[in-house]
């Protein structure tokens, strides 16, 4: 199983940047798919971009295409997310999430088998 942990949260202000790091372990070398999934208390998560590690492929979901970066260092087997121009409204956990694809898609929380602690971004 891959191992993930989330760091780079914290409390910024409304059009500044953030970079969420996703440090990975136990991944297979041909590579597999790393998604960041946000989710709100009280609504349900949302998958906002995914890269597959063999070949940096990377997808994003509509919602945040031109705002949200995600890129991955091999060297340092850690998957990064930067959010630019911060709404309040991208106030989330984000979690980081490892898995193979999937009939739901790679940014459906479904397809994720494997989770990261989580990592709180709070915009005002």
């Amino acid at each position: 199983d891959v191992q993930l942990v989330e760091s780079g949260g914290g409390s910024v202000q409304a059009g500044e940047s953030v970079r969420l790091s996703c440090v990975t372990s136990g991944g297979t070398e041909d590579g597999f798919y790393v998604a960041w999934i946000r989710q709100v208390p009280g609504k349900g998560r949302e998958g906002v971009a995914s890269i597959y590690t063999g070949t940096d492929r990377t997808y994003y979901a509509d919602s945040v295409k031109g705002r949200f970066a995600i890129w991955q260092d091999n060297a340092k087997a850690t998957v990064y997310l930067e959010i630019n121009y911060l709404r309040p409204e991208d106030t989330a956990s984000y979690y980081c999430a490892a898995g193979r694809p999937s009939k739901w898609g790679l940014l459906d929380s479904r397809t994720y088998q494997s989770w990261g602690q989580g990592t709180q971004v709070t915009v005002s």
